[in-house]
């Protein structure tokens, strides 16, 4: 069998100074929404800014609950802003950031599978690409081009309409 392979493709920065200014605005508006974070049982707060095609800045963080899994991450509080208060805008982009109560915020970190899946029926809907900046408070910051990079052989919406594969002949 013939072994294949997968590539990502992103930009990495070394820190906020390289960073294109409309990338660092919105990357200090997901660093922002940290605080209004309901994180007390993880003690990890997450914020998300998204930036719509007129120019809108939408932002969510992580609302925890203790009956888990009834808590909602930054990234799907902002996409559910989104949808209810611009229905049908396109988002152009969205940055992630977060803070530990203990530790430092100096490394990018990406969703997580539940945010993938969910950014990526985003991404499919509206046709275009929603472009990722994920960083820290301080560090690399990571821009990466498409969300649908980070969910290689994803569950979209054709496959609930798929017919199964006619069986091959001997």
């Amino acid at each position: 069998m013939p072994a294949r392979s997968l590539t990502l493709n992103y930009v990495s920065y070394t820190d906020d100074a390289q960073l294109p200014a409309d990338e660092l605005m919105l990357l200090q508006q997901a660093r922002e929404a940290t605080r209004n974070a309901y994180a007390p049982y993880s003690h990890f707060q997450v914020g998300a800014a998204l930036r719509l095609a007129g120019g809108q800045i939408v932002v969510g963080a992580n609302q925890e609950n203790a009956s888990f899994p009834a808590g909602i991450c930054a990234e799907r509080v902002a996409l559910s802003a989104v949808a209810a208060q611009y229905p049908g805008t396109i988002i152009q982009a969205m940055a992630i950031s977060y803070q530990p109560a203990e530790g430092l915020s100096n490394h990018p970190i990406s969703p997580c599978g539940i945010c993938r899946q969910t950014l990526l029926e985003y991404e499919l809907r509206q046709q275009q690409p929603i472009r990722l900046i994920l960083g820290g408070f301080t560090g690399e910051i990571i821009v990466v081009p498409a969300v649908q990079l980070l969910l290689p052989f994803s569950f979209t919406p054709d496959d609930l309409s798929a017919k199964p594969a006619a069986p091959q002949k001997g």
